[in-house]
C-alpha cells in the first residue's frame, strides 16, 4: 500500500501551478496542483448539483447554473492573495456526452441534454434502419445511441422543429462555459469524440451522419489537441489568471484514466461514480472496434477503448435508499455469495455497454417471502459487477496487453469491499486506487504534460490489491450464464 497524495502548501508547492476544474454528473469542483500533480492546500472549492430527471427519459441541466458554479469555484480558490499570478494553466473537464443548443449569440436555446436523457430512443431506432450501423460505428467508434448526438439531434429536428431550425450551434457544456468566461469557441478532440459525430481516424466530423441529421459542420466548435493549443483567453475577472494558458475542455473518462494512472495499454481503468465505466488508453485507433464498446480519439493517434454503465453509484443509491439500508453496508459486501440473493439487471437509466439498449430497465428475479434488503443490495452489487464483466469480455480481444486492472471513483472509495465482489466476478485481481477526486487530478496532469513535462509527478496512491477467490468461481459462472439467460428474455438478445 501506497501513503496517501498529501496535499501540499502553497509556499511548498513546486510550479507551474495548474488550475483544474471537474463538472460531474453530481457536483462541480475546482482545484490547484503544483508540478508533482500534488493538490495544494486550502485551494479547492466544491457546488453541488444535480440533474432534473422526469419518467419519459429526460436529464439536464441548466448551463447557466453550471457556468455559475465554475464562476464560483475559480472566485473560491483563486482569493488567496499569496497565489500571484503562479497558476500557469486552466483546464476543465466535463461529463459527456452534454448537448445545448444556442443562438447566434450564444444564448442557450435548449437546457443541456445530459448523457443520460434518452428522449430520442425512437429516433435511435429510426437511424439504425436507415444507416448502416456498423460502418457508422468502425468510423466515428461509437454506436447509435441516445447517449449521442445524432439521435438527440433528429429528436430535437421532430419534437422542437422552431428550436431546432433557430440554432446557430450545437455546443457541449464545456464550451458553453468557455464561451461565458472568456468568450472563447474550442471543443477538446476527446469533447468531440464523445459527441458520436468524429471520425477517430481522421479527426474530423463525419459527413454521413451529419447530413443524416440535417447539421452543418460549422455549427460545431473548431476541434483542437491539449498539447497544440493555447486558447486566446481573457478573463480579467481573475488577476491571479492573468499569465495562465486555458486548455481545451475534455471529457470526464479521459481525464478519469489519466488520474488512475491508467496511461498505457496494460492497464485496465474501471470507474465507478456516479456512473461508471471500463477504459484503456490505447496508442492508436482499434480495428475493428468490438461492436459492444466505444473507441474515442482523444488526442493525436491516442484512443480510448471501453464501454460504459450508465448506473453504478446511482444504483447503490437507489438500493440502499429503497430498501431503507441505513446501516453499515462492509457486512453486506463481504459476506459469501448465497444462491438467495436475487438475481439483478441494473439498468435504472438504460444500458449503454455492451449492447447498447438505451431503453432498458432495471429487472429483478428470485424473490421470495424470505429475501430481505440485504439481499436485495447484495444482488444489485453483483448485477453492476456482472455488467463490468460483460465489458471485460468485450474488451480483452482488442486490447490483449491489457492485463491489470484498477478501481477508482467514490463507490470504490466509500465501499472498498464491493471491490471483492468484482475481483471474483472477472477472476482476476483488483488494485483499488483510493484517490480522491482522481477525475480532478487527470484533468490537472494532461495540462502538466504540456507545461511541465519534465517534472516528476507524486505517485498515484492505492489500497488493497484484491485476489479473486477461486471458491467463488463457479457460483459467479452460473450467475453470469443466468444474467445473460434473463437479459436475453427481457431486454432481446443482441439488443
Amino acid at each position: 500500500m501506497t501513503t496517501p497524495l498529501e496535499d501540499v502548501a502553497l509556499s511548498d508547492a513546486l510550479d507551474p501551478l495548474v488550475l483544474a476544474i471537474d463538472v460531474g454528473s453530481t457536483a462541480s469542483r475546482g482545484g490547484v496542483y503544483d508540478a508533482t500533480g500534488r493538490p495544494v492546500a486550502g485551494l479547492r472549492h466544491k457546488v453541488r448539483h444535480a440533474f432534473t430527471v422526469a419518467p419519459d427519459g429526460t436529464s439536464e441541466i441548466d448551463p447557466d447554473q453550471v457556468t455559475a458554479e465554475v464562476v464560483e469555484i475559480i472566485d473560491a480558490v483563486t482569493e488567496e492573495g499569496s497565489l500571484g499570478t503562479r497558476i500557469a494553466g486552466v483546464a476543465m473537464d466535463t461529463f459527456a456526452a452534454s448537448l445545448i443548443a444556442v443562438d447566434a449569440d450564444g444564448r442557450p436555446l435548449t437546457a443541456c441534454l445530459t448523457y443520460a436523457d434518452s428522449r430520442c430512443a425512437q429516433d435511435v431506432t429510426a437511424l439504425r434502419a436507415e444507416l448502416d450501423e456498423p460502418a457508422v460505428h468502425e468510423r466515428t467508434g461509437t454506436r447509435i445511441h441516445t447517449s449521442y448526438h445524432a439521435p438527440r439531434l433528429r429528436w430535437l429536428a421532430r419534437s422542437a422543429p422552431q428550436t431546432f431550425a433557430a440554432a446557430a450551434g450545437w455546443w457541449s457544456l464545456g464550451e458553453y462555459v468557455y464561451r461565458q468566461l472568456i468568450g472563447v469557441d474550442a471543443a477538446g478532440t476527446s469533447t468531440a469524440a464523445w459527441t458520436g459525430l468524429l471520425d477517430r481516424r481522421t479527426g474530423e466530423l463525419d459527413a454521413e451522419l451529419l447530413e443524416a441529421v440535417g447539421v452543418r459542420a460549422e455549427q460545431f466548435s473548431p476541434i483542437h489537441d491539449l498539447a497544440d493549443t493555447v486558447l486566446p483567453a481573457v478573463a480579467p475577472r481573475w488577476p491571479a489568471l492573468a499569465e495562465a494558458r486555458w486548455f481545451p475542455v475534455i471529457t470526464d473518462g479521459f481525464a478519469s484514466n489519466v488520474g488512475a494512472g491508467a496511461t498505457d495499454p496494460t492497464t485496465m481503468a474501471a470507474a465507478t461514480a456516479t456512473s461508471g465505466a471500463l477504459r484503456v488508453l490505447l496508442p492508436h485507433a482499434a480495428h475493428p472496434v468490438p461492436l459492444g464498446l466505444w473507441n474515442y480519439r482523444v488526442d493525436g493517434d491516442r484512443t480510448l477503448l471501453g464501454g460504459a454503465l450508465n448506473d453504478v453509484g446511482r444504483a447503490f443509491a437507489w438500493a440502499t435508499s429503497t430498501f431503507r439500508l441505513e446501516e453499515d453496508l462492509d457486512p453486506l459486501l463481504t459476506a459469501p455469495p448465497s444462491t438467495a440473493t436475487p438475481l439483478v439487471l441494473p439498468y435504472l437509466t438504460g444500458e449503454r455497454a455492451p449492447h447498447w439498449a438505451g431503453d432498458a430497465q432495471a429487472t429483478i428475479t428470485g424473490v421470495t417471502a424470505a429475501t430481505d434488503s440485504a439481499a436485495m443490495l447484495r444482488g444489485t452489487v453483483e448485477g453492476i459487477a456482472i455488467t463490468y464483466a460483460r465489458v471485460v469480455a468485450e474488451l480483452g480481444p482488442a486490447a490483449p496487453e491489457a492485463v491489470r486492472m484498477t478501481a477508482s471513483g467514490r463507490v470504490s472509495n466509500d465501499h472498498p469491499d464491493w471491490l471483492q465482489i468484482l475481483a471474483d466476478v472477472l477472476g482476476r485481481p483488483v488494485t483499488h486506487v483510493t484517490l480522491k477526486r482522481s477525475t480532478l487530478r487527470g484533468t490537472a496532469l494532461l495540462a502538466l504534460d504540456v507545461l511541465a513535462p519534465d517534472a516528476l509527478r507524486a505517485p498515484r496512491p492505492t489500497g488493497t490489491t484484491y485476489e479473486p477467490d477461486g471458491g467463488r468461481a463457479d457460483y459467479y459462472a452460473d450467475r453470469q450464464r443466468r444474467f445473460a439467460e434473463m437479459y436475453d428474455a427481457v431486454v432481446g438478445p443482441g439488443a
